[in-house]
């Protein structure tokens, strides 16, 4: 949810800079028209673009709907519940496809990466945010030490369970390395795929496209 929240308000900034620059290139329209097109175009904030959230889990739909709904998030979005090693939409049918967190939870990270390659459309893009590889030794010890020793002590303490933050660590070590990551992703089709380390490789966006 809060990744479409994002893509909406980038929609709808960009979308006020072109509403802004026509106004600016028509000096000529009277303060009526001009106001009947601004608020005709923001009426639309998002124009023809769509955001469709899928989730396995139907408690993380629901509450990505509240959040939705109390955010004032509710033009062009809609809720699906999926697996993404065996999505519900047809081929070709997205311009971006993006998961965050998430894919080194599902049971086949190569279906997974294969189906996200069926449902975009020739040109469309592949994002994906994950946990990763820390390559400094010295610092990957460090993050080693903290994520095993500290982490799931944090979890008794705050949530009450241990379990689901050693799960969480565990999920993280078990996850390809960038390099070997970036070869499955370009093993399931996409082309110029890339990778962004973040926090020193702490997470990393990778990218890909269906050329």
């Amino acid at each position: 949810g809060d990744i479409a929240f994002r893509f909406i308000n980038y929609v709808r900034s960009v979308r006020e800079r072109q509403l802004q620059q026509k106004l600016k290139h028509h000096q000529n329209l009277s303060w009526q028209e001009i106001a009947e097109s601004y608020l005709e175009d923001k009426f639309k904030s998002l124009g023809d673009s769509q955001v469709v959230v899928c989730d396995i889990n139907k408690e993380m739909l629901k509450v990505g709907k509240q959040k939705a709904q109390q955010l004032g998030y509710l033009e062009g979005l809609s809720w699906v519940l999926g697996n993404a090693e065996e999505l519900p939409f047809d081929d070709d049918k997205f311009d971006v496809y993006t998961i965050a967190f998430g894919i080194r939870n599902v049971t086949r990270i190569d279906l997974a990466l294969e189906e996200a390659y069926r449902v975009l459309k020739p040109g469309g893009r592949f994002l994906c945010l994950e946990f990763s590889h820390v390559s400094n030794p010295l610092l990957s010890r460090l993050y080693d030490l903290y994520s095993f020793q500290v982490i799931p002590v944090l979890g008794e303490v705050i949530a009450g369970d241990w379990k689901s933050y050693q799960y969480l660590v565990e999920s993280i070590r078990r996850f390809p390395p960038q390099e070997e990551f970036k070869a499955m992703i370009e093993d399931a089709g996409f082309l110029k795929v890339d990778y962004q380390n973040l926090n020193l490789g702490i997470v990393a966006i990778h990218s890909g496209f269906k050329l």
